[in-house]
């Protein structure tokens, strides 16, 4: 995809060079290869976000470009794409991709080291945005941002569905996906059963008992190994239910008095009660995310908080009559609105890149729409840029759509942000404690202690 306002430039090259040619310059005062990283950056200050792709044709794009990204359920189609594109448009790059799902550990020693790659793509287990940004890892991008346009020549930041993580102020990142957690289900098995979809915790109490006793199953699953799943899909958005933005943030960023609250108090207590009715399955501790999913395809259990991914990563094993079903998960009080807290998924450039001009043109290169409806056909999530029209494709499956609607609605749902994602220092005690009262050990008020503590620690640490 070659962006119009590039013709100009190439003119003006084009001009720049015949001049030179007449003057009998030696070649290497021809600005190219040899620009230094630093002259790179004041000029890119200068330039537009569609004015940086110059590079195309004048070889101030080149060099190799390092990029990193997460495979999980979004797969890695959409990504070869769009790096296949980017290699036609910038042949003087070359490209050298980090993927798989095991990638953020396996990079782990260069980020520490001080060698990271280029452009990383934050996401799946063993990634933190928020210990990147403290560890001093990630570019700060807050004025380069706001030069990024899409293809109607308006501005990126203006487009974005949820807004960017912000430290203080400050843009480490910019959000690539739109996902959000919530409860999946059955939608057939249901529709069959006759059992009542959710629409708060009272009925989805309900719905469990009589599920647990028609079926003789724990109608909840999750992964124990990966205990963020409950803490991001079911805790987020029933702290924001109960506390609004202002709670879910003082939570996140551990203030004191956040997790001993009355409000978080309670959300705990009925926790407590998922797992003294029996609802919770008692194995969940040794899942993993994949077992846990199969477990739920397979009936073993009938609800599960996962992301948008979850259908795309299952398709392999997915039942030919098993409907997808997504609701927001509901920890809400009855008659109030169901709670969204989107998870944003971002895209960030090393502070220590080695090319960081390639760099910006990649992720410059990566927001449009045209791009934002194919990651929806390749993945069936959604891009965090508005005006993507999705309902004409028939690449996108109907579950999207209908959660699409579901979360526009504001009489269903209320959505919320997140300042920032939760530091993985504060995540982890955390997780561990929620463990522990879902197995039984704990209380609810045990609980709140521990992350509390917790809480005291990570605040004593910064």
């Amino acid at each position: 995809m070659v962006k119009q306002i590039k013709w100009h430039g190439l003119t003006l090259w084009l001009a720049l060079f015949l001049l030179v040619f007449i003057a009998a310059c030696a070649p290497e005062e021809v600005p190219g290869n040899e620009e230094s990283p630093e002259s790179g950056e004041e000029s890119s200050g200068e330039e537009t976000g569609s004015e940086s792709n110059e590079g195309a044709n004048d070889g101030e794009i080149s060099g190799q470009l390092e990029i990193q990204y997460f495979v999980g359920g979004y797969g890695d189609s959409w990504w070869k794409e769009v790096i296949g594109d980017f290699q036609e448009e910038y042949p003087n790059v070359e490209i050298v991709e980090h993927a798989g799902p095991n990638i953020n550990e396996e990079m782990r020693s260069r980020w520490v080291s001080g060698d990271p790659p280029d452009v990383v793509y934050i996401d799946g287990a063993g990634s933190s945005e928020t210990q990147m940004v403290e560890d001093d890892q990630l570019m700060n991008l807050t004025e380069w941002a706001q030069e990024i346009e899409l293809e109607d020549g308006s501005k990126l930041v203006d487009n974005f569905i949820a807004e960017p993580a912000s430290y203080d102020g400050e843009l480490y990142s910019l959000p690539l996906v739109f996902d959000t957690w919530g409860t999946w289900y059955d939608m057939a098995w249901f529709d069959e059963e006759g059992y009542e979809v959710p629409k708060d915790f009272e009925s989805f109490m309900s719905t469990m008992g009589n599920i647990k006793e028609s079926e003789g199953i724990a109608p909840f699953v999750t992964t124990g190994q990966y205990p963020y799943y409950f803490l991001r899909g079911m805790l987020y958005p029933a702290i924001s239910a109960y506390g609004g933005n202002e709670l879910l943030a003082s939570a996140i960023k551990g203030e004191e008095g956040a997790w001993s609250s009355e409000e978080i108090l309670s959300i705990m207590q009925n926790v407590q009660k998922m797992a003294e009715e029996g609802y919770v399955d008692p194995g969940f501790g040794a899942l993993n995310h994949t077992q846990s999913q199969m477990n739920f395809l397979l009936h073993d259990n009938a609800f599960i908080p996962v992301g948008f991914w979850l259908p795309n990563e299952m398709s392999g094993d997915t039942p030919d009559d098993f409907k997808y079903g997504f609701i927001p998960s509901p920890m809400n009080k009855a008659g109030e609105p169901m709670a969204i807290v989107p998870d944003l998924r971002p895209l960030a450039i090393a502070k220590e890149a080695e090319n960081p001009e390639a760099a910006k043109a990649f992720v410059d290169f990566v927001f449009t729409r045209e791009y934002a409806k194919s990651f929806s056909e390749h993945t069936g999530a959604i891009m965090n840029v508005s005006g993507v029209d999705l309902s004409q494709s028939e690449e996108v499956p109907d579950y999207l759509i209908e959660a699409n609607k579901m979360i526009n609605d504001p009489e269903q749902v209320q959505i919320y942000h997140k300042p920032h994602p939760m530091s993985a220092d504060l995540e982890t005690p955390i997780s561990d404690a929620l463990v522990s009262l879902m197995l039984g050990n704990i209380t609810a008020e045990e609980f709140v202690e521990e992350a509390e503590k917790a809480a005291e620690e990570y605040r004593n640490a910064q």
